[in-house]
């Protein structure tokens, strides 16, 4: 008999203001560690020496995150459960010499980041959000959450071929924001107004990295508001619940699994860094967890070998004017349930054992699941799952929720479909 469910339509409340506070991969691990602590877990410095102490720790690095809750008197061999997801999302980002302009305009230099449908950036108000590296070796975030920067598209009287033709963009011409008049434009003009912003003295701002968001508020739409609308769906629908999860978790008694988040940042452009999935923050983390405890290099690879991690992504629902685009006997529907992901050639990490330790969970906690697949036409994309397995050697599932608009700069999801990940979520994490 299956449980009954810890998460509802109050969770998908909730999301939207997780969205709306997390402009960039920084500030979503700020808040996710929020809502951590909130629930007792500490956060741990990894130039530390770590304890084997029992209860929930969390270790930040820039925009990744890795948090895991320790039961009481679990064995240094004890296998982990893992909630795998990313920070990131497809947008546009500040160049290192930002301040540019032509013909009486001020303008922002900005580089293309993963890859987003560039015509949902255009005349669309945007803020200016991320990190400030300070003269003192400390990190500041910085939200300029109001319309500060704009893409104007050209009229089309001034281009008759995109009725016939469609919209070409250049991306180094034509995805310049304009954020001022002046011909004066001058080098250090954007970073001294976000000096200014964060009450920070002039010059105390020696690197940033900086990124433009929509200023629109996430919302529900349709006649019966079974939509929610709203940027960074993916990958932050995925961080936000596996962190509820996470903290339901720990709320239980005698676990018999060591509970994890990890939100990775980089998996729009290949998880190839220090805080990406194909980095070694994740294993580094599960090992010194081992060996905090008393465990030996056995206990480790016992530990490892017992393992299995979700890698949660969004995937796409059947769109309702390209379902030829899908695989004709698999369309995922919005707020039809979590969807698993399959790939035979391992874009995808699922296999069918991996199927059935979802299929469980997904029973345990009474939610419905269904299968994406790849039309055999259609390049299949890829998440940190594959990543995962192949450098940890763990088993690895794929899931998500299924959504349309994916890498728009405003996405949309079912308004089921988020809790209903969250307590498949928690299933899974309880064993």
């Amino acid at each position: 008999m299956s449980e009954p469910p810890r998460f509802d339509r109050g969770h998908t409340d909730d999301l939207m203001s997780f969205l709306a506070a997390s402009p960039t991969p920084y500030h979503a691990v700020a808040n996710t560690a929020e809502r951590l602590e909130k629930a007792g877990f500490r956060q741990v410095a990894e130039t530390d020496a770590w304890e084997g102490t029992t209860g929930g720790k969390y270790v930040l690095r820039g925009g990744a995150i890795v948090a895991w809750f320790v039961p009481e008197g679990a064995a240094p061999h004890t296998p982990f459960r893992i909630i795998g997801a990313h920070t990131d999302s497809p947008n546009l980002r500040v160049k290192p010499r930002p301040d540019t302009g032509a013909h009486g305009f001020r303008q922002v230099a900005v580089e293309i980041y993963g890859g987003p449908l560039l015509n949902s950036w255009l005349d669309r108000d945007l803020g200016l959000a991320g990190r400030l590296s300070l003269r003192d070796g400390s990190t500041r975030l910085v939200n300029v959450d109001r319309p500060l920067l704009r893409v104007p598209q050209l009229a089309i009287h001034l281009d008759r071929s995109v009725s016939s033709e469609g919209l070409k963009l250049d991306k180094q011409r034509h995805l310049q924001p304009i954020w001022g008049l002046g011909d004066d434009v001058r080098d250090g003009d954007l970073i001294a107004f976000l000096e200014e912003e964060s009450g920070l003295a002039p010059g105390e701002v020696t690197g940033w990295d900086l990124m433009t968001h929509s200023v629109e508020a996430p919302s529900y739409l349709g006649r019966d508001q079974e939509f929610v609308v709203g940027p960074r769906m993916d990958n932050l629908l995925s961080l936000h619940a596996g962190a509820g999860a996470l903290a339901s978790a720990a709320a239980r008694e005698n676990l018999p699994y060591i509970p994890v988040l990890a939100g990775f940042d980089h998996e729009e452009n290949g998880s190839q860094s220090d805080t990406g999935a194909d980095g070694p923050l994740l294993g580094g983390v599960l090992e010194r967890s081992v060996f905090a405890r008393g465990g030996s290099y056995e206990d480790r690879a016992r530990a490892f070998a017992g393992t299995v991690c979700l890698s949660s992504d969004t995937g796409h629902a059947v769109h309702p004017n390209y379902a030829e685009r899908h695989d004709p006997t698999h369309h995922p529907r919005v707020n039809g349930g979590p969807i698993l992901k399959v790939n035979v050639n391992n874009r995808y990490a699922t296999d069918g054992s991996g199927r059935a330790v979802f299929a469980a969970a997904c029973e345990k906690a009474g939610v419905p699941f269904q299968t994406f697949v790849s039309n055999n036409s259609m390049p299949c994309g890829t998440t940190i799952g594959p990543i995962t397995a192949a450098r940890h050697g763990i088993k690895t599932v794929d899931i998500g929720v299924a959504i349309l608009s994916m890498h728009s700069a405003r996405e949309l999801c079912g308004d089921r479909d988020p809790f209903l990940l969250a307590n498949a979520l928690v299933a899974f994490l309880e064993g």
